[in-house]
């Protein structure tokens, strides 16, 4: 039968009531520019994480490899694209700036220089990454998002015919291709809008919430502690039966 103990389980209320009203404090938003402590924490790491992501000039060096290399090339819309001539037009607005292309019933067939293609994708994700969206619309007249978005979408149609096409070079190149979608134009696109922020600026912001993230933890667990206590629910050892 459970004995009660009424100071251990007035004492895990206690802390269970401090913990709700700390809990209620981190979905107010209180913090930054009408955020809760969960954005505020997500968009602070967000600053960090792109302050330490260079990738794009790394790129740029490497493209430098394919100087003097061609591109001919067939793309077809996927099968499950909603619109697949829509998206023919957008990539063919993209690359026409600096390769010859053309279209015919969603068929896209581009020919043209490795080196201004992939230049001009660096060049387009570094733009976003430096949150300078109007210069990458303004070239293209649409949505900056939708610029670096169809980028995604042409180097991925652009690697798969590549592939498709074989030989160690074009293999190598399509491999490139893949590196530009996930370190530059993703990263572009996925870090738009966002301040960059150095660790060593904010140590005080991140000792601070590393320190409250192991009290808060530590603090529920007493809580779940003293309560289970107050109710009786302790455990024991059995006893030991003798053969």
């Amino acid at each position: 039968m459970a004995h009660y103990d009424k100071k251990h389980l007035m004492v895990g209320s206690s802390m269970g009531l401090v913990f709700l009203v700390l809990l209620a404090l981190m979905f107010s938003p209180l913090y930054g520019d009408g955020m809760n402590a969960l954005e505020y924490s997500d968009h602070l790491f967000n600053t960090i994480a792109k302050g330490s992501t260079e990738y794009i000039p790394g790129l740029e060096a490497e493209v430098q490899e394919y100087d003097g290399e061609q591109l001919e090339l067939t793309l077809k819309a996927p099968t499950d694209e909603k619109n697949p001539d829509e998206l023919a037009m957008r990539i063919a607005a993209v690359l026409g700036k600096v390769a010859d292309v053309s279209v015919e019933n969603a068929t896209l067939t581009v020919s043209g220089a490795v080196s201004p293609v992939l230049n001009t994708v660096l060049e387009d994700s570094m733009d976003m990454f430096e949150n300078r969206g109007d210069t990458v619309s303004g070239r293209y007249g649409m949505d900056e998002r939708l610029v670096l978005f169809t980028w995604w979408q042409a180097l991925g149609e652009m690697s798969q015919e590549l592939k498709h096409q074989g030989g160690k070079e074009k293999t190598q190149l399509a491999a490139f291709m893949d590196s530009i979608q996930k370190r530059a134009v993703e990263v572009g696109y996925n870090f738009y809008g966002i301040e960059p922020e150095h660790a060593s600026d904010r140590a005080g912001v991140l000792t601070f919430a590393l320190v409250f993230y192991i009290f808060y933890t530590v603090w529920w667990g007493m809580t779940i502690f003293y309560l289970f206590e107050g109710l009786g629910l302790v455990m024991s050892a059995g006893d030991k039966k003798e053969v």
